[in-house]
C-alpha cells in the first residue's frame, strides 16, 4: 500500500467534529462554522445567508452540512447562492466535513458551512 502525505495550501482541513463542535485546524470552534481559503468563522445557521453570499467571488462549490441528518436547505437560500454563481451541495455535516477534506487536499476552490452533530 502507497501512502501519500496530504498538503494543504491555503485553507486548514476539519481535524474533527463531535456534539456541538468542529476542531478546525487544530482550533476548537462551537455551534456552526463557515470555513474556506479566507478562514474559519462561526456561521449563524440558514438565516446568515449574507455571510456565505460573500463567498461567491472566492469559491465554486459550497458544502453545507445539515448536521447529524440529511436535510434540505430553503429554498430561498439555494435560489440565493446558486444566482450568485456558488454551486452547493448539502449532506449531513461527517459528510461535509470529508468531502471538503478531500477536495480542499487537491487544492479546488471551495468552502463548508455545517451545522454541528
Amino acid at each position: 500500500m502507497r501512502l501519500n502525505e496530504v498538503t494543504y495550501s491555503d485553507a486548514v482541513p476539519v481535524d474533527g467534529y463531535g456534539e456541538g463542535f468542529f476542531r478546525i485546524g487544530g482550533e476548537v470552534h462551537q455551534g456552526a462554522v463557515l470555513t474556506c481559503a479566507k478562514g474559519t468563522s462561526a456561521w449563524g445557521g440558514y438565516g446568515d445567508a449574507e455571510a456565505l453570499l460573500s463567498l461567491a467571488e472566492d469559491v465554486d462549490v459550497l458544502f453545507i452540512g445539515t448536521g447529524a441528518e440529511v436535510a434540505h436547505i430553503p429554498a430561498d437560500l439555494r435560489r440565493s447562492l446558486e444566482g450568485a454563481g456558488i454551486g452547493v451541495e448539502t449532506m449531513n455535516s461527517p459528510a461535509a466535513c470529508r468531502t471538503y477534506n478531500v477536495l480542499l487536499s487537491e487544492g479546488r476552490r471551495i468552502a463548508l458551512a455545517a451545522l454541528p452533530v
